[in-house]
């Protein structure tokens, strides 16, 4: 599957956040390191220290290799922050209902890919997400490798260790483990360390168990800067194949919205995920 044909990206979720995006033109971008594949971002960076110290190993540089490790070591008591919005580039898809879609009873929203381009700028990128185990392969490998033969001592409080730090960290945001690689995501990025260029106040949402931060995107503000309106943005609306939700009163809800171009879209999903009655 070429990726760079792909023109539709979509976005599994339930009714309570589609009623977010649609009636509410907000689309929220949730902590990776609290989403299902919460540790992949320290998995990336375990992977890069495993990746880099063996070139170094390999190359006779053991002493560089130690102090490598040691400062990955040091960087992975810290606990950094990304927040993103998952997107595939499977329709209808049964593990996507199944992990994202409120088990079937949800909605996938099909978002055009060239728009959402356009609207990822400054602090925002479109990513596509990498699935591998094996990093020696990967290019900050090499940068880690020159700092260590550099023949400075290393600190974390160095500037030039430092950045290769925050650029590895980015990198993390877009990797998942190769057992999600069925799931084909990219992802709508606020990178953790752009936060500059980023002037969208978060928000806390707070359940009976804990307190999860977001940032809340305003589509209808995204879409203008582009010249587009928010129904531009949506190419079809797909209901889960165990929602119980009628089409009829869900085309009512997007009329009585002001969402009328988007009634002809809502289609019910072909997916033959069902669940038994007991």
């Amino acid at each position: 599957m070429d990726h760079r044909r792909r023109k539709i990206l979509y976005h599994y979720t339930d009714f309570q956040a589609l009623d977010g995006i649609l009636r509410c033109a907000q689309l929220r971008v949730n902590n990776v390191l609290r989403m299902n594949d919460s540790a992949e971002m320290k998995h990336f960076m375990r992977r890069l220290c495993a990746a880099t110290v063996d070139r170094l190993v390999q190359d006779g540089d053991r002493e560089q290799a130690r102090q490598i490790e040691a400062l990955f070591r040091e960087e992975l008591k810290k606990e950094y922050s990304a927040f993103a919005a998952c997107f595939s580039f499977h329709r209808d898809d049964a593990a996507q209902w199944e992990r994202y879609g409120n088990r079937g009873r949800g909605v996938c929203i099909a978002f055009r890919r060239e728009y959402l381009e356009k609207l990822a700028r400054g602090a925002l990128s479109l990513q596509l997400v990498f699935y591998r185990d094996n990093m020696a392969t990967h290019p900050m490998v090499e940068e880690f490798c020159v700092l260590a033969r550099s023949g400075e001592t290393l600190s974390l409080q160095s500037p030039e260790v430092a950045e290769a730090f925050r650029e590895a960290w980015a990198c993390s945001v877009s990797y998942k483990h190769p057992s999600f690689s069925s799931e084909y995501e990219m992802r709508l990025v606020v990178s953790p360390f752009e936060k500059a260029e980023f002037d969208v106040r978060p928000c806390y949402h707070v359940t009976r168990e804990r307190i999860k931060k977001y940032y809340p995107l305003d589509l209808k503000a995204m879409c203008r800067d582009i010249g587009i309106g928010l129904e531009d943005l949506v190419a079809e609306i797909i209901i889960g194949p165990d929602s119980t939700q009628s089409l009829a009163i869900f085309q009512d809800y997007l009329r009585d919205n002001g969402l009328r171009g988007l009634v002809d879209r809502v289609s019910l999903s072909d997916c033959p995920l069902r669940r038994l009655s007991i």
